[in-house]
């Protein structure tokens, strides 16, 4: 939401903007594809590695807002891709070890729609009123708000025995053994490449309808915000709609892989919205690419913890969440690469919508049947 009031401020090219909107994902993605953040999150207490994360980036977060030079913003973002590295590892250990299967849709759900709300909130607060109060304010009010929420999460934390260090089993499987899998990489693939789209839209949405619309600050505000909440009540809706047909006697394979198919395949209706001239329509085709992503965003996670079980659902996740995470180096980077050189974004919204049509077609395709691996057996 401050990109273009952070490039003014410190007369940063595009490129540059770009580099800064991607460093986050350099150590988040590193961290985890790197097995730190699986193993943290399955063999210590996943409570507190997600409370000590959400520590560490919000602190970045606050300090991002009182630092004056390039180096140093860059600097904090790494740090911040540090701390919240463990976040998705920790979310699948939680949900696989405390929810059944026909549960874990409308969970994940639940959790995909925080992260698109949180956006959406964010692009509606901060466009409306960065004019009036400073960009460098958000900044510090975000991360002191994380840390006022490590208040609650002390005090209201899952109890299970399950989520507790030294408290299960060792599991059956190795690092080794996972990475003999091709559904692991299958998975980081099709993640990598649905990412790409998301963060396309959470990294360059705003400045393309500042930029190559023309809005002003409010309205891009406000188109930002429908469209990041167009995914997060798409997700919750959908993941509960998996859960009732699974509930109901549909597999979890004909179940995920419908969803994921058929959302990430009608999402690639955004590349319209870089050519169509009537603004109205354009709005709406970018609304309704984002229902559509958020019909699959819920199955996503669904589909590597029911693949992982309990004992490899961080790992795993770690894993596929690294990998899948470096589209936020490379969205950001190639959209900024791609609108210097041709003063348009079209390319970018291209690329954007090829990415979600190749997660769809390896969702569907090349992901094998959606139960436990037995992990042990020859594969």
């Amino acid at each position: 939401m401050a990109g273009t009031n952070i490039q003014s401020d410190l007369h940063l090219t595009n490129y540059q903007l770009g580099l800064l909107l991607s460093a986050f994902f350099w150590t988040y993605a590193l961290c985890q594809t790197s097995y730190i953040a699986g193993w943290l999150a399955d063999r210590l207490n996943v409570c507190w590695v997600l409370g000590v994360g959400v520590a560490l980036w919000s602190a970045a977060t606050g300090a991002f807002g009182l630092a004056h030079s390039f180096a140093v913003m860059f600097a904090l973002r790494l740090l911040l891709g540090a701390g919240e590295c463990v976040a998705y590892p920790s979310y699948s250990r939680v949900i696989v070890n405390c929810f059944p299967e026909h549960r874990r849709g409308f969970s994940n759900g639940t959790i995909d729609a925080a992260s698109k709300t949180g956006p959406a909130i964010g692009a509606l607060l901060g466009g409306l009123l960065i004019a009036s109060v400073g960009w460098r304010m958000f900044f510090v009010v975000l991360g002191a708000a994380g840390l006022v929420w490590l208040i609650p999460w002390i005090k209201w934390r899952p109890r299970s025995p399950s989520l507790k260090a030294g408290k299960r089993a060792e599991s059956a499987a190795s690092m080794m053994d996972l990475l003999r899998l091709p559904d692991l990489w299958w998975t980081a693939l099709a993640l990598f490449c649905s990412n790409y789209f998301w963060y396309f839209l959470i990294t360059w949405l705003p400045p393309y309808l500042e930029k190559e619309r023309g809005f002003p600050k409010h309205k891009m505000a406000i188109v930002s915000a429908l469209a990041y909440s167009a995914i997060a009540i798409s997700s919750m809706a959908s993941g509960w709609l998996s859960d009732l047909w699974i509930a109901r006697g549909g597999s979890s394979t004909l179940v995920r892989k419908t969803f994921a198919g058929v959302g990430l395949g009608l999402s690639t209706v955004l590349v319209a919205v870089s050519v169509v001239d009537n603004e109205n329509v354009a709005m709406g085709i970018l609304i309704f690419s984002c229902v559509a992503f958020g019909s699959y965003a819920s199955n996503t996670f669904s589909i590597s913890q029911t693949l992982a079980g309990p004992e490899a659902a961080g790992r795993w996740t770690g894993v596929q969440n690294g990998i899948g995470n470096m589209a936020g180096i490379a969205a950001p980077w190639f959209t900024g690469w791609v609108v210097d050189r041709s003063g348009r974004f079209y390319a970018a919204f291209l690329v954007a919508a090829l990415a979600a049509l190749v997660s769809g077609v390896t969702y569907v395709f090349a992901v094998g049947k959606i139960e436990p691996v037995r992990f042990g057996e020859k594969v």
